[in-house]
């Protein structure tokens, strides 16, 4: 191979490796607490809001009130299912933690672990009683007095230039010893995401 091709080739090279590094992706790191919508869809600034607003909302009715009149003591609440029924995928296992977390938070109610982590410590409790003097004992467990639970709706509209997303969350909280509803809640929000213009 000729002097003049070797250097083509190493030229040709240089330039496809540099082309590849300039096409890859931009990455930019932001304050996670700051509010980015790209796509208009259900993310991670709605979870937040929706699960800290319809809490407040709880909290402004009568339930807690009445229930510590009665029984000498906050109530212990547990976040049951909330169902996506969106087109979207959304991961209610998110929307829950901020509930939640907006629960425990406010230091109005004591906080019951759900189903699937009773389970998991029940497991290593029953490991460490064969293993361990000062094991925890069994059947010290405290029951919730209340479950909430929801769903997640919306309803999409668009024309040529925009498009409108709806989405609609129902929340409700249950008496788990009467099946009494003592609290439903509702937030709604609507975004208009324009579509951008290309010049030919």
């Amino acid at each position: 191979m000729s002097l003049k091709k070797t250097v083509v080739y190493f030229l040709t090279g240089i330039f496809a490796v540099a082309l590849f590094a300039c096409s890859g992706p931009q990455v930019t790191r932001v304050d996670s607490n700051e509010e980015i919508d790209l796509s208009g869809d259900w993310n991670d600034t709605d979870s937040k809001q929706v699960a800290q607003e319809m809490i407040n909302d709880s909290f402004a009715s009568k339930w807690v009130e009445s229930y510590k009149m009665a029984n000498g003591r906050k109530p212990r609440v547990i976040v049951g299912s909330v169902l996506n029924k969106t087109e979207e995928h959304i991961s209610a296992e998110t929307f829950v933690k901020d509930l939640e977390r907006s629960f425990i938070n406010s230091g109005k109610v004591t906080f019951v672990a759900s189903k699937s982590q009773r389970n998991e410590v029940r497991e290593e409790r029953d490991d460490q009683s064969l293993n361990s003097k000062n094991a925890k004992k069994k059947g010290n467990e405290i029951a919730a007095d209340f479950m909430l639970k929801g769903q997640i709706n919306s309803i999409f509209d668009a024309n040529k230039k925009a498009q409108l997303k709806y989405y609609q969350v129902e929340l409700e909280l249950i008496d788990m010893e009467t099946n009494e509803t003592v609290w439903i809640g509702q937030k709604k929000i609507k975004k208009v995401v324009a579509k951008r213009k290309y010049k030919a």
